[in-house]
């Protein structure tokens, strides 16, 4: 028998038809035999099999149940809806709406009034007690007439079904009693298409087909009432550019000073662009009139300051800038010196904890009183008024001690702090000028074992300059877990989170080591004293102690453990949103840390000196 491949399809003609059948030519065509084993979009698409239940359906390994909604109460309130679309399950909703012909409608609307008018006049005629359940339709019926006649409302055929999902039936089961728990509390009824799974879930599929067709007569309010257009929305008209939402791709405009605080704590891996998104916020702060402080342990904030003109003050043992931690600030009109003198001495003993690596109750008592004289001996009492008077240094502190019965052990731990190496660094009068509209304070060069006494002393002595002055201000501690190390670092730092409202001063806690902050007995507090919360992307080791202290849904913490750089989800109060932060060209070159980048945008300046010089 001969074999002949035809060049292109066409349809053979009945001579060829007769041919072949004689066995002369068998034709074959490529294309055609190509098609019939090519893999479609549906073949990708559908279940390895289908099993249809009256009650179930089963796709592959996971069940299915589809049921409608079959009674609606008198009144629906807006957001009914909100519940179930807000569950922390898997499932498909569909809504149809089919319009109905008004004249139709109201001629069997006029029918229903006289038919109900009628039994009510009936009973009246009998001397029966009135029937509330008869006044209420007819009062419904006649109030639905009004609006349909004066073009208020619209009548349709509604249609609402849900495909639930589930590994199992006894978790489709309960699934489906969770649901069914929600509606009935709010008078809504529903039922499982028995018999009719197959056409119900094809009615759910997006397909726009509606092949269950079990339908209510809905006017247009409840309809619109169950749409579910409840994604949060954190679109204000003031504040600054946070970033966009994911959900619908809105602007998150927000002022974190227009809520009961305006505190924020940040959360993220090492990477996940924490930093950059503070940058992001400070850049645009500083616009908007907010002075800026920060504490810096990594110097990522350097060329930020000196691009906007800010002050860099690098602290460290062989660094120009001192900070004495005596420094008293003015008492304000509503502070006597009494309190801000106990205020100080309750702060240094928190310090010389994390200096001395702690201390006993009788070393915290004689510390006490060697520090009330130490500010005596320069006329510093509560009775005087100290604004201008010098204060003592640690030296002096050191002087008392040796002179005090009992306290030699600590004369002689404190004296690395006064004499040596250490001593340039605690040691000195003060000599650095905050007033600046964005203030760094980098630690980096700052040696590890002294580095949660380096960030304490600044922050105390920040928080000094932000009571001295009412002023609106935003505070930021980058890599707080260094503090949060020190229960004392920890306390103070929480009592500064709970001041801060009082003092117009919002406090940006950031920090990579959820674990270590969380086991501090401040860091929960701290958490719920602040107002704001960033959370970027999370690793899987540290993400339960996140969903546990957050209470996220799983699906909020896949979205965690999934995002990419500069992703995550942005608290504000009560709402939450997932946020994309996007910079511009012009911010981003300000404010990035990639290495990479760092190292395009040096060459980019040294290519520019070399031409122009």
């Amino acid at each position: 028998m001969a074999l002949t491949f035809l060049s292109k399809i066409t349809k053979p003609t009945a001579a060829e038809e007769q041919q072949t059948e004689k066995g002369e030519i068998f034709a074959v065509f490529p294309e055609e035999i190509y098609k019939t084993g090519e893999l479609g979009l549906k073949d990708v698409i559908s279940p390895a099999a289908l099993e249809v239940n009256p009650s179930f359906l089963r796709l592959g390994e996971k069940f299915a149940r589809t049921i409608f909604f079959f009674s609606y109460p008198r009144y629906l309130h807006t957001n009914w809806f909100s519940p179930i679309i807000n569950l922390d399950k898997i499932f498909d909703i569909a809504m149809f709406v089919h319009p109905v012909d008004t004249s139709i409608v109201l001629r069997e609307l006029r029918k229903q009034v006289a038919r109900v008018q009628s039994q009510i006049q009936t009973r009246e005629e009998k001397g029966l007690v009135r029937d509330p359940i008869m006044d209420t339709a007819y009062k419904d019926l006649e109030e639905i007439r009004d609006k349909l006649q004066q073009a208020q409302e619209k009548l349709y055929n509604f249609g609402l079904y849900i495909t639930l999902y589930a590994d199992t039936e006894e978790e489709l089961n309960k699934n489906e009693s969770q649901v069914k728990g929600i509606l009935e509390s709010k008078l809504v009824y529903t039922k499982p298409a028995l018999f009719q799974q197959e056409e119900g879930f094809n009615s759910t599929l997006p397909l726009n087909n509606d092949n269950l067709l079990i339908h209510n007569y809905l006017n247009s309010s409840p309809i619109s009432s169950t749409f579910p257009f409840v994604s949060f929305d954190l679109t204000s008209n003031k504040g600054i550019l946070f970033g966009i939402n994911r959900h619908n791709n809105s602007l998150i405009l927000f002022d974190r000073f227009s809520l009961e605080n305006a505190n924020s704590i940040t959360f993220a891996v090492a990477g996940a662009g924490k930093s950059y998104a503070m940058k992001l916020e400070i850049i645009r702060s500083l616009m908007f009139g907010t002075d800026v402080i920060i504490i810096d342990p990594e110097k990522e904030y350097g060329f930020l300051a000196q691009a906007v003109g800010g002050t860099n003050f690098n602290i460290s043992l062989t660094s120009a800038h001192h900070i004495n931690p005596f420094d008293l600030p003015p008492p304000r009109e509503d502070e006597s010196s009494a309190d801000i003198l106990r205020s100080n001495i309750i702060n240094l003993i928190g310090l010389f904890r994390i200096m001395l690596g702690g201390l006993t109750p009788e070393e915290d008592a004689l510390l006490d009183r060697a520090i009330t004289e130490t500010y005596a001996s320069r006329d510093i009492t509560p009775e005087n008024d100290f604004t201008n008077m010098t204060p003592p240094l640690l030296s002096d502190l050191a002087l008392i001690l040796e002179n005090t019965e009992g306290a030699e052990s600590l004369a002689i731990r404190i004296k690395k702090y006064t004499e040596g190496t250490w001593a340039g660094f605690l040691n000195q009068q003060t000599n650095i000028d905050t007033r600046n509209r964005l203030v760094v304070f980098s630690v980096r060069d700052m040696e590890e074992e002294l580095r949660p006494v380096a960030m304490y002393i600044v922050l105390h002595f920040i928080w000094n300059t932000v009571r001295a002055e009412l002023k609106k201000r935003l505070l930021v501690v980058d890599e707080a877990w260094w503090l949060m190390k020190n229960e004392d670092g920890a306390s103070f730092l929480f009592g500064v989170a709970k001041r801060a409202r009082k003092y117009y001063l919002g406090l940006a806690t950031i920090t990579q080591d959820i674990s270590d902050f969380m086991e501090s007995p401040y860091g929960k507090p701290i958490i719920t004293n602040s107002s704001v919360q960033l959370l970027l992307k999370q690793s899987p080791a540290t993400i339960d102690v996140l969903v546990k202290t957050f209470n996220l849904t799983e699906e909020e913490k896949f979205l965690l453990l999934e995002s990419e750089v500069g992703e995550g989800i942005f608290f504000a109060g009560l709402k939450h949103v997932a946020i994309k932060i996007i910079a511009s060209y012009t911010e981003d070159q300000l404010i990035t840390s990639d290495p990479e980048q760092l190292l395009l945008i040096k060459k980019a300046k040294e290519d520019f000196v070399k031409q122009h010089s």
